[in-house]
């Protein structure tokens, strides 16, 4: 039944991708083979929003296209455990990331208070310790 289902330009429309990147995917087989009109055009159903929305989430959250194609694999037990192993290695990577944002942020601070007592010291006749440390630092 051809009402329900949905051309490709619409499902790109609604999830805000490409053409391109749908026909990508299928050819990724991250969407399944899409049917055909009578007048040829790509047929999806309306699933396909929900399975490209998911697949854009996964790469905002740093998943490879790879790896989207493991989680969206169906299975048994053993490509659950392929799929449990896959969130364990993604949950690392994104703590191991978050941890060094926060080191990242208390060194941004540092710098800030730092600046904000040179300004409140000196004044016009400050001079910031950021570039300061920057440039007695070797190979700066």
């Amino acid at each position: 039944m051809e009402g329900a289902e949905l051309r490709i330009g619409e499902v790109a429309s609604r999830t805000g991708v490409s053409i391109d990147t749908l026909r990508y995917y299928e050819k990724r087989r991250l969407l399944g083979r899409s049917r055909r009109s009578s007048g040829g055009f790509r047929l999806f159903a309306p699933e396909a929003v929900e399975r490209v929305l998911f697949i854009k989430q996964a790469q905002d959250l740093g998943f490879s296209l790879a790896e989207i194609g493991e989680l969206l694999a169906t299975g048994g037990a053993d490509e659950c455990r392929k799929v449990r192993d896959l969130l364990r290695t993604k949950l690392g990577e994104l703590d191991e990331r978050m941890e060094s944002m926060r080191k990242f942020r208390r060194v941004l601070a540092r710098h800030l208070k730092n600046c904000e007592h040179e300004l409140q010291e000196h004044g016009k006749a400050a001079c910031c310790p950021v570039v300061a440390g920057a440039k007695r630092r070797p190979g700066a």
